[in-house]
């Protein structure tokens, strides 16, 4: 028999994101939310408390509900295309543990790790045969693997914004964070990561400063010391998104960033009225071209 109510809270959500974008960001700023790593230098899991562990649950539901504008329920988390849901996180999946008010109710369950940079988010009906048959001490039940199989997955193993300090090796970290200032701590995170996609979070890790941004932008920020050594740093603006897609390197999301060495090329990407690639490490060290002055994002 069709579950009606699931398949429209399915329906609603999907057209509120239908690639799943929103949701990535939300659990994205929730983990950099907890690391706190602007005030902390924190940037992975296993350096959390474990009441801040706990929490994440808790921060998952609420920033879901800001960011997505659901309505309370009366009796469950949330009100979705006029039905009760609750929410569920875990840090693993299936781990989702149910309270009792949720039994033959429906849940959006959603689970992610930062470590693989992937994330999962379903709607699942709480109904019996769902569940297993344990309880914790909290009276609450997991799902069974009929449960499991019973999701409907808005999006499973997406890809998460990525934690690029989770991707360094230790030798890299340390080189980054041994320099006493932030500047210079950020200048030293975009000459070691090239080419891919930096996150806000990420920068505000590394500067720990409140001016965090600052220290990415021109007139003495890091796109300022790395044009001599050839390094660009491309924002979220469509002008620079555009430069990304022609010179064959991934696109910078809202409110991320991407760097690349380039070098003079005849038949490049035309930068600022010179011709530019991407450099290797054969190619000498040039300075950059100044990225157009944009101030509207994408």
């Amino acid at each position: 028999m069709t579950d009606s109510a699931l398949e429209e809270v399915v329906a609603e959500l999907l057209d509120l994101d239908p690639d799943g974008s929103r949701m990535a960001t939300t659990i994205r700023n929730t983990l950099d939310q907890l690391y706190d790593g602007q005030h902390t230098g924190r940037y992975r899991w296993d350096q959390l408390h474990k009441t801040e562990k706990t929490h994440c649950g808790t921060l998952v539901e609420i920033n879901l509900q800001r960011d997505f504008f659901f309505r309370d329920g009366d009796k469950l988390d949330y009100e979705i295309a006029g039905h009760e849901v609750d929410c569920k996180y875990s840090q693993s999946m299936g781990g989702w543990m149910v309270p009792n008010e949720a039994h033959n109710e429906l849940c959006l369950v959603v689970t992610a790790s930062d470590t693989a940079a992937r994330w999962s988010a379903g709607v699942v009906r709480m109904k019996e045969e769902n569940l297993g048959a344990g309880r914790n001490r909290d009276a609450k039940r997991s799902l069974s693997p009929v449960g499991r199989a019973d999701i409907r997955w808005l999006q499973h193993d997406a890809e998460l914004p990525p934690n690029i300090l989770l991707m360094l090796s230790q030798g890299e970290v340390d080189q980054i964070f041994e320099a006493r200032s932030g500047q210079k701590r950020i200048n030293q995170l975009f000459r070691t990561v090239q080419g891919q996609r930096i996150t806000r979070g990420v920068i505000a890790t590394v500067a720990q400063q409140d001016d965090y941004m600052k220290r990415v932008r021109e007139n003495g920020g890091a796109r300022t010391h790395l044009r001599k050594e050839g390094i660009v740093i491309l924002g979220e603006y469509q002008a620079h998104r555009q430069i990304a897609r022609q010179l064959g390197v991934v696109e910078p999301q809202r409110g991320e960033c991407v760097s690349v060495r380039l070098c003079r090329a005849e038949g490049g990407v035309e930068i600022n009225g010179g011709s530019w690639a991407v450099a290797t490490d054969a190619d000498p060290v040039v300075e950059a071209p100044v990225l157009p002055k944009v101030s509207v994002v994408s």
